[in-house]
């Protein structure tokens, strides 16, 4: 795409925007597809407009899953591999520029393109690709820029809830001094461009790897007890977390960037404390939160943009049982469990 019409993008926008306006803060979920018996993507695109979801995080450029989307109402949030990274940071915007025509806007007009997610976690989990983050970041951005694209898609990379060295109280929270420089610079580009700093949260990983201080029910949203911290009031696990994160934004000097949860969730199998109920009481939470503009107890009746996590279980995932069991709806299109995202 060496030019890209104006006019037509500003008709995708104005249609795109009176077609997924709601009250509250957009609600969508995760199309995971580490699976080997998962719908065909036109049927998983039905079943997310008959349950009226209008935000979709992908976690890779596949072309058969942006063309079933293409055309619809729906948003995405559309991930850059992490093995990507160093082939952009090291070739020149041109190359940029092309990797998106090729793997992204050939297959799905670029208004329907809210996010791009570079990476996943890398900090933490992927740290042989911390040094091709920002660079990444910067030379796409570059690329949208070109495109006249950079007020339409922001662009942004999702983190692992340790990135925090301290969350306890929230008022504590603290980036882990190591990975500082490279948080920072992130922030900087957030901050200078109106992106999200976004994060992956979930207080049952919390819980299930100290439930001796974190109880069920403070995960759960189910607590009635009540923890202050510095006079504001925190109920549940889900408010704390976000804080920490406002709180070491605030204490690295970027205090005004806004907040997406890109993931969370509740596994419904495979762990104590894993099931359907506890899974639609934690759901179903978070999505009364966010689209009643509820915010935290540092940002309160700020709207926050949340991505549930998963469509569908995923069968072929490694790691822990409970990592494939997070699916909300079933192969058939069914809900497991009932949690209505409007």
């Amino acid at each position: 795409m060496s030019m890209i019409d104006c006019s037509v993008i500003l008709v995708w926008c104005i249609l795109l925007a009176l077609s997924t306006t709601i009250d509250g803060a957009q609600v969508g979920i995760c199309y995971g597809t580490i699976a080997s018996n998962l719908p065909p993507p036109p049927t998983v695109v039905s079943v997310l407009q008959s349950n009226a979801i209008g935000a979709v995080r992908i976690f890779k450029p596949d072309p058969e899953v942006l063309q079933s989307f293409s055309g619809t109402w729906i948003k995405l949030m559309v991930g850059v591999p992490n093995e990507v990274l160093p082939l952009l940071a090291q070739n020149p915007i041109n190359y940029s520029s092309q990797w998106l025509q090729d793997n992204i806007f050939a297959y799905i007009p670029p208004t329907q393109i809210k996010y791009i997610a570079v990476g996943n976690e890398i900090f933490i989990k992927d740290p042989y690709y911390t040094p091709f983050l920002i660079p990444s970041i910067k030379i796409l951005n570059q690329a949208l820029i070109s495109l006249n694209l950079d007020q339409i898609i922001k662009l942004s990379s999702p983190q692992a809830a340790c990135v925090l060295t301290k969350s306890f109280p929230p008022s504590n929270g603290t980036f882990n001094p190591e990975l500082l420089p490279h948080m920072n610079s992130l922030l900087k580009f957030l901050y200078e461009t109106d992106s999200p700093f976004m994060v992956n949260v979930y207080p049952f990983l919390s819980y299930l790897n100290n439930p001796r201080d974190i109880g069920l029910d403070y995960a759960l949203f189910s607590t009635l007890n009540v923890m202050m911290d510095n006079g504001l009031y925190y109920n549940n696990l889900f408010d704390a977390t976000l804080d920490s994160f406002v709180a070491a934004m605030e204490r690295a000097g970027f205090g005004g960037v806004r907040l997406v949860v890109s993931e969370t969730g509740w596994p419904t199998a495979g762990s104590k404390a894993a099931g359907t109920e506890n899974a639609r009481v934690y759901n179903e939470n978070v999505v009364r939160r966010a689209i009643g503009n509820v915010g935290t107890p540092k940002r309160p009746g700020v709207g926050m943009e949340v991505y549930l996590f998963d469509l569908f279980d995923e069968d072929q995932k490694i790691g822990e049982e409970f990592e494939k069991h997070f699916g909300v709806f079933g192969i058939s299109g069914d809900k497991v469990y009932d949690v209505c995202f409007t």
